[in-house]
């Protein structure tokens, strides 16, 4: 569990590297962005990703590690927003934005470290595209979940949901490296 928990922490470095050259540029503009547009934005990343896996043919050059890395930062920007509310304007300078980013990646791997002891790991055995198509039913139920505002009778709600997605797509983005 250690050498994840260290992978887990290079991912994460990554994604947040680009999430703090991508405030540099853009300032904090996403911070007005609802739960569902952000929810969208996931669902097109992991759709591009299954696609990328079931198709031969690539139009762009980009592989599924690009988006990978958009679903943890778009999933770590509604976790945000959540706590956050939505904002009319851009409201977060880099400083802040990194501090919200940490905290979030913070609570998401503890919950992956106690998910992960309590399942020995089983995603090591797991395929990308499982990973894959796992992030596309959490986002489907996070829809649902958005369809009908935010009640459930008995489901975890949308904040768990956006955590396991950008736990798998950090074991997903292992996985590929491993292959590599």
């Amino acid at each position: 569990m250690q050498d994840t928990s260290k992978q887990y922490d290079q991912v994460i470095a990554i994604c947040r590297t680009l999430f703090i050259k991508k405030m540099s540029d853009y300032g904090s503009a996403w911070r007005i962005l609802r739960l569902p547009s952000l929810t969208d934005q996931i669902f097109i990343k992991a759709q591009r990703i299954r696609g990328l896996q079931e198709n031969t043919e690539r139009k762009v050059d980009e592989g599924e590690v690009p988006e990978f890395i958009g679903i943890i930062n778009y999933s770590i920007m509604a976790l945000i927003q959540m706590k956050k509310g939505i904002a009319t304007q851009p409201d977060l300078d880099v400083e802040k934005a990194t501090k919200l980013y940490d905290e979030t990646v913070s609570e998401t791997k503890h919950l992956m470290e106690a998910k992960n002891h309590d399942y020995g790991e089983a995603w090591r055995d797991m395929r990308v595209s499982s990973l894959t198509d796992l992030i596309l039913q959490k986002l489907l139920r996070v829809k649902q979940i958005e369809d009908n505002k935010g009640k459930t009778e008995v489901s975890e709600g949308i904040d768990a949901n956006y955590q396991d997605m950008i736990n798998y797509a950090v074991f997903a983005l292992i996985l590929l490296h491993e292959q590599q």
